[in-house]
């Protein structure tokens, strides 16, 4: 290997090496200082025989006339075994529980490698979360991609717990090939310290494999993180035939940092100043998603997003949606009347949805009543609309039914404890209780034959204990 003295100019977190040959993009780079201090840097850059190294830890110290600088010839790979699972890493796939090294079964380029699309196999069946509105209205279909649009200040933090704590497979899967691997890029230390200390107090941390990048942490390595997580996921569902659920957040801390190196690098930005190629970015992370025809193991993934003053048609929301296939929605407005979690199910959907719900996979009834929740609820917003003009006290008795049904919808079906976690066959009769305050022939999206099956009036008592009995039924 050749060994570079000096450096033709140091900007920021990064540094120009010129008269360099044969260097690739994303090669990484030995730095080392003066006083024997070793940095890791990667490649972001090339122009002729001027490369630009973006330095992992930061350039302070670094001398343009001493530093010594050698190529390694390799992306940045991060070792793995199956007893990465319950470790937590830092950004770089390091560790920093204390627990010592990973002894690697093999190493793997972060990068990844495309899926070929003929390869992938269809997602079909369904991953359990324990929370009705996510359940019973926008599944999440195993091998699928389904981000979380959120604001500042909503729980998304806790609801990402809570998905962890209580996804599970569903049909003849053992649970034992079940495992989550969880990314979170610029959280602060508290915030850290919460998620680890959720899942280590409710046992699940032994399924987990963590990824922390903290908000004090250089910004380069928040753009290396979700791959890490992905490169993780990757081994554990192909190598070891394993179902992995991955949760990246917050992506817009992510695609800040992206926006930070590309103005380092000088180049003309796009939409709010992000580069023109985020789009193709975001693109590489969440298409590892998927299924192999030729493997067991499956890799899903729920991103989850803060949208700048709640704007979805912010750039980072906007191509996310693009490339996903749904989202779910979190609302202000429902958080604010003490609502948890506050999943609008109105913008909210799952594409997938469809092909991994009904007979042979959930319950037969699940389509059309998942339609009908939907639909009803929307004539909800109607009824509303239609009360701020007239006045309440003015709405036919039907409307007022409606007005009904929305209020107890909020605060039964979508409204859960942080801990309660709902069976799926107990979120559809829930659902169906709720329906019993419209009149049946309200009920236009069901079919006779399962309206007579399942339709019954409903009884506030008989819901509400329906609703506690499901929460001390999980706990016992």
């Amino acid at each position: 290997m050749i060994e570079y003295l000096g450096l033709k100019e140091v900007t920021g977190s990064l540094v120009v090496l010129q008269g360099v040959k044969d260097v690739a993009y994303e090669e990484m780079v030995d730095i080392k200082l003066n006083d024997g201090q070793l940095r890791a840097g990667r490649v972001i850059d090339i122009k002729d025989d001027i490369a630009v190294v973006q330095v992992f830890e930061g350039t302070t110290g670094i001398s343009s006339a001493n530093t010594r600088s050698r190529f390694l010839g390799k992306a940045l790979e991060i070792p793995l075994s199956k007893e990465i699972l319950g470790r937590t890493l830092d950004g770089l796939g390091r560790p920093i529980d204390g627990l010592g090294d990973i002894f690697p079964d093999a190493s793997r380029d972060i990068n990844g490698n495309p899926i070929n699309p003929i390869a992938r196999e269809y997602p079909r069946d369904y991953i359990q979360t324990g929370i009705s509105a996510i359940d019973g209205l926008t599944t999440l279909i195993r091998g699928q991609k389904l981000p979380v649009f959120s604001g500042n200040g909503i729980p998304h933090d806790a609801l990402a717990v809570q998905i962890v704590k209580q996804a599970k497979l569903t049909g003849d899967d053992e649970t034992d090939n079940f495992a989550v691997v969880f990314a979170a890029m610029g959280v602060k230390n508290d915030v850290a310290e919460y998620f680890k200390r959720s899942f280590e107090e409710s046992g699940v941390l032994q399924k987990v494999v963590m990824f922390l990048n903290l908000a004090n942490d250089p910004v380069v390595e928040r753009v290396v993180t979700p791959r890490c997580a992905l490169t993780t996921a990757e081994y554990l569902a192909f190598e070891h035939n394993m179902h992995v659920l991955v949760i990246l957040t917050d992506m817009t801390s992510y695609c800040e940092a992206l926006r930070e190196i590309s103005s380092s690098k000088g180049e003309i930005p796009s939409r709010k100043g992000f580069p023109g190629y985020m789009y193709s970015d975001l693109a590489s992370l969440y298409e590892r998603a998927g299924m192999l025809n030729d493997r067991k193991g499956s890799i899903t993934q729920i991103p989850i997003l803060t949208m700048p003053n709640d704007d979805i048609t912010h750039p980072i929301p906007d191509l996310t949606g693009y490339i996903t296939e749904g989202q779910i929605v979190l609302s202000r407005d429902l958080h604010q009347k003490g609502i948890y979690p506050p999943i609008i199910v109105l913008p909210s959907l799952s594409r997938l949805m469809k092909d991994g719900i009904g007979e042979g996979f959930t319950r037969e009834d699940h389509p059309q009543i998942a339609n009908q929740l939907f639909a009803s609820y929307a004539h909800v917003q109607e009824v509303k609309a239609l009360a701020s003009v007239i006045g309440e006290d003015e709405l036919s008795d039907v409307d007022k039914k409606y007005m009904e049904f929305g209020k107890i919808f909020e605060d039964l079906f979508v409204a859960q404890a942080k801990d309660e976690n709902r069976y799926m066959d107990a979120t559809l009769d829930l659902g169906w209780r709720l329906l019993g305050i419209l009149p049946r022939e309200e009920l236009d999206r069901v079919d006779e034959a399962v309206l007579d099956k399942y339709y019954r009036p409903y009884h506030e008592d008989e819901g509400q204990e329906h609703h506690l009995n499901e929460k001390d039924q999980d706990k016992d």
